[in-house]
């Protein structure tokens, strides 16, 4: 794992999984810092997840989030229900449920094709996809009462693993435009 300084820690040089044992610390680093008391982890197989329990040790609320029930296939859940447990075990909660930039814009897509959800979307991705996927975490956690609109600690990836971490003050989704980004505080820099 390649990467520089920044004012908090570090910037990944590049994207992706193998950043994800950094990108927890900072996580955790962040925890204790900015006094933090709830963390939201994008995690779809529950590896992520896991290592991000361990990490915390209870030092703040666990919500790992996942994909909803048929995302890359009909009734189909990519967690495995054994991991789904163990996260549960540890203390954490399993959050499965609809992203809001995605499903919305997707079907508003196929009708009329392009929405602005995928514009939302693709404006967040200029941070950065990981950066996109903490703030719709975020959302989905306080959609579901399963955060308060405290400030949370996200953490996201590029594809698998984690390489962006971000203090968010979240708000559900139909109050994105409340939703504040406080500080990325690891980000990949090419990505």
């Amino acid at each position: 794992m390649e990467q520089e300084k920044n004012r908090f820690g570090q910037v990944f040089l590049r994207p992706g999984r193998d950043n994800t044992v950094a990108a927890l610390e900072v996580m955790r680093r962040a925890v204790d810092e900015f006094g933090v008391g709830q963390v939201v982890v994008a995690s779809t197989f529950g590896d992520t997840g896991l290592m991000a329990a361990e990490v915390l040790s209870g030092a703040a609320r666990l919500v790992v989030v996942t994909h909803n029930v048929g995302f890359r296939e009909p009734g189909g859940l990519e967690m495995p229900p054994e991991t789904r447990n163990m996260l549960m075990e540890k203390g954490a909660r399993v959050l499965t449920g609809t992203m809001p930039l995605r499903n919305i814009g997707t079907a508003i897509r196929s009708l009329q094709g392009y929405s602005q959800q995928d514009l939302i979307a693709n404006t967040l991705r200029i941070f950065g996809q990981g950066v996109k996927v903490c703030v719709e975490i975020a959302m989905m956690a306080a959609d579901c009462g399963m955060i308060t609109t405290d400030d949370v600690i996200c953490v996201a990836g590029t594809g698998r693993g984690a390489d962006t971490v971000a203090l968010i003050a979240p708000q559900p989704s139909n109050r994105l435009f409340d939703l504040k980004i406080r500080q990325v505080l690891v980000k990949p820099f090419d990505f």
